[in-house]
């Protein structure tokens, strides 16, 4: 909505900035009368493939940084937002910028993505999406030595300690598993919860989430709107089904809605009794859809938060400072959250993770320069003086 539209106009902002920012540095030769120049180039043309859920922000987060430093883009966005795609592209068709220095291509990632990845004359290709789609995309830029960033999938926990402050636990659960109907790779899909407050928590997040108003995301009043397509309503619904047959307690939501306004609407659902290798623990959903997990002790909290093969965010909410400190150093995450919900993130400081669920430089702030620039080192020797 507005604020994501806000948020790219952000990273346009700080890029802008980082355009005269690009600076090099010099160093000492190990050889008498040379000297070094460090220095960082573009890539030259870059491909870009962005997602749906933040359609906007997410491909600023690309473009901005790309044409900052000095390279060409090829955008392919998703093909199920074209029109967001269409008004940033005719915002940037009015700047003053060489022609053919930015390109829209539309289509479907198994055409265009692939030709992309496969064929194009590119230096460097940027995909966020799912690890499926980004493995595929590797698999052919990677053949071709073309150099890669991908964002992929994430299943985040968020840790509910016994010492936490727990309405500030239960709000921090809800934003994280339901904010933008659970379609953020940064969504908490899994509350991990120590079982001296575990049914204290589990009252109050019931009655929360039962609260929770679903409609027309432009409504007054409303905190969840629907779900992007019907292709990604009935994958959700599936998952339901799913974690009812793997045994755990569907407590509340779970079913489509029937609302006035056209759309694909489903109730915030959340399971209890969750176990880690349940698949509604391990598969990424992006769905409004959310497992309590019991915890005896921190220990356990730790190594049920890492049981997953991803590491994008991972949040705590907690009162100790040495359980905090020690969670943000056992976490197996690129972004730590502490007494703040797993969704969130600032523009101007790396975003990314580990293991499966990011492959390459860091997105973000100064981190991006690690992406779309390659360095060069010069040596000169100035020969005698005269």
């Amino acid at each position: 909505g507005v604020g994501e539209v806000y948020r790219a106009g952000q990273f346009f902002t700080y890029f802008a900035g980082e355009a005269l920012r690009n600076l090099g540095a010099s160093a000492d030769s190990v050889r008498a009368g040379v000297d070094v120049l460090i220095e960082r180039e573009p890539l030259g043309v870059v491909a870009i493939i962005s997602p749906w859920n933040f359609p906007v922000a997410t491909a600023s987060w690309k473009i901005a940084p790309a044409l900052a430093f000095g390279n060409a883009v090829v955008w392919k966005p998703a093909s199920v937002t074209p029109a967001s795609a269409w008004a940033l592209t005719e915002i940037i068709s009015r700047q003053a910028i060489p022609k053919g220095l930015f390109n829209l291509t539309m289509g479907s990632g198994s055409t265009i993505g692939r030709e992309l990845a496969a064929k194009a004359d590119i230096q460097g290709l940027s995909f966020t999406g799912s690890g499926a789609v980004g493995s595929g995309i590797a698999a052919l830029a990677a053949a071709r030595f073309v150099k890669l960033q991908l964002e992929m999938g994430s299943k985040n926990p968020f840790v509910i300690m016994d010492d936490a402050d727990l309405d500030r636990a239960v709000d921090l659960a809800v934003n994280g598993a339901f904010g933008g109907t659970g379609q953020k790779c940064t969504a908490s899909s899994r509350l991990i919860v120590q079982r001296p407050i575990h049914d204290a928590f589990v009252e109050k997040l019931l009655a929360k989430t039962r609260a929770l108003k679903v409609g027309h995301a432009l409504e007054a009043g409303v905190q969840m709107g629907p779900v992007v397509s019907a292709e990604q309503l009935s994958a959700n619904l599936d998952y339901v089904t799913l974690g009812i047959s793997e045994g755990a307690e569907l407590a509340t939501g779970g079913e489509a809605l029937d609302l006035a306004h056209r759309g694909h609407y489903m109730a915030p659902a959340v399971f209890l009794n969750g176990r880690s290798r349940m698949r509604i623990n391990q598969e990424e959903m992006f769905a409004p859809i959310t497992c309590v997990i019991p915890a005896d002790d921190f220990d356990e909290a730790i190594f049920l938060a890492n049981d997953t093969p991803y590491g994008l965010t991972a949040g705590i909410a907690t009162r100790s400072l040495a359980r905090a400190t020690k969670f943000r150093h056992a976490s197996r995450s690129g972004c730590v959250m502490v007494n703040l919900a797993t969704a969130g993130t600032d523009y101007h400081v790396p975003f990314g993770g580990v293991r499966a669920s990011s492959y390459g430089p860091r997105e973000q702030g100064r981190s991006a320069v690690e992406f779309y620039t390659q360095v060069k080192t010069s040596y000169i020797h100035a020969g005698a003086a005269e």
